[in-house]
């Protein structure tokens, strides 16, 4: 008996058209570390009281997806994310916080016992970024979405794909590739079909991926953390760690008649950090006590040199400074902060990459 590895297993998407339903198309490979989507559904219990104490009815109610991807930033790979993640598109090589969200469905292959399971209405509601010495930067990509192999109507089968048929109606499924018209039957669309019937997406057949860039991760070593210097002035400090969060708080809209959210919402897109330096003076502190607003930018490369990518927090408010004694080593100062919304650069945080 084979047992599915996480060394045998693959991610790969593709961009939405049209919230939670999957364009034809190859998806594209999408190089991860780990990650945690799954379907969970709500429990709605009856209230019904019994003399025997024993409850009769459970069913399930609204379903949606949610986890973590996690991933080591590099070049390319994950452009897309990105700009789900701050709800705008590249321009000019510049990513800045918009309004415009991007979805994905996205595809978990197990090859060892081929099984794929496809996530659909898929959005970054949360990125994390890490930077720390002797490691990769690490990006945590907090996804939401709508639902896990879904039901299709005839009429919107893709061509190609693998289905499983759920309900008949009035649909013929032998002239769209099906062997017979019983529930249960897995064939591959060769149309689009007709009539009242549904399938769901097969588990077995996995979608075609594109292969990934293959470029370099970033890692630590090659980047530069500044605060208080862009533009070129001196820094204020020697950074070892920093840490931040971009959140943008999805949510699915449920409504009667579908247990599946039709959309998903947005709120505010908060942009909070903290960062480790190495307790030289006053400034720092300073800026904390007198609330004197700063900036900070982060830029991360691969050992090439070629490719990199640098975050801009064109206007920081410091929230707290910490300093403690940890020992007879190095003290330092811990921070945390929040980025606000630039007049000038007309966002709380900016991406840019090279020409």
């Amino acid at each position: 008996m084979a047992f599915a590895q996480g060394s045998r297993s693959s991610l790969s998407y593709i961009v939405e058209s049209t919230f939670g339903t999957t364009p034809a198309g190859n998806f594209t490979n999408l190089p991860f570390s780990t990650h945690s989507l799954n379907l969970t559904k709500d429990r709605v219990a009856g209230n019904d009281i019994q003399s025997d104490r024993m409850p009769r009815v459970d069913r399930h109610g609204n379903r949606q997806v949610a986890g973590d991807i996690v991933v080591d930033l590099r070049d390319a790979d994950y452009d897309a994310f990105l700009e789900s993640a701050m709800l705008n598109t590249w321009a000019t090589n510049v990513l800045k916080v918009g309004t415009t969200p991007k979805f994905f469905s996205v595809q978990d292959y197990a090859a060892d016992i081929d099984i794929a399971r496809r996530f659909t209405g898929l959005s970054v509601s949360t990125m994390g970024v890490s930077l720390a010495p002797n490691q990769m930067v690490t990006t945590t990509f907090g996804m939401v979405g709508k639902d896990m192999n879904p039901t299709v109507a005839a009429g919107s089968f893709v061509v190609g794909e693998s289905y499983t048929i759920v309900t008949t109606g009035t649909t013929d499924f032998t002239v769209i590739g099906a062997s017979d018209d019983n529930v249960g039957t897995t064939f591959t669309a060769t149309g689009v079909g007709s009539g009242t019937g549904t399938a769901s997406v097969s588990f077995s057949v996995e979608r075609t991926a594109a292969a990934a860039s293959g470029a370099a991760p970033f890692d630590a070593y090659s980047g530069d953390i500044s605060i208080g210097n862009v533009g070129g002035a001196a820094p204020v400090a020697i950074v070892t760690s920093l840490d931040f969060t971009l959140t943008n708080s999805f949510a699915p809209t449920f409504v009667i008649g579908d247990a599946s959210a039709p959309s998903l919402e947005y709120g505010r897109a908060d942009v909070e950090g903290t960062l480790t330096a190495y307790f030289e003076d006053a400034s720092l502190i300073n800026r904390f006590l007198n609330e004197t607003e700063t900036e900070i930018e982060v830029s991360v490369d691969d050992p090439t040199g070629a490719n990199s990518y640098t975050f801009t927090f064109p206007r920081v408010k410091i929230n707290s400074a910490d300093v403690g004694v940890d020992g007879p080593t190095s003290r330092m100062i811990s921070l945390s902060f929040v980025a606000l919304y630039d007049t000038t650069e007309g966002t709380n945080l900016k991406i840019t990459r090279p020409a």
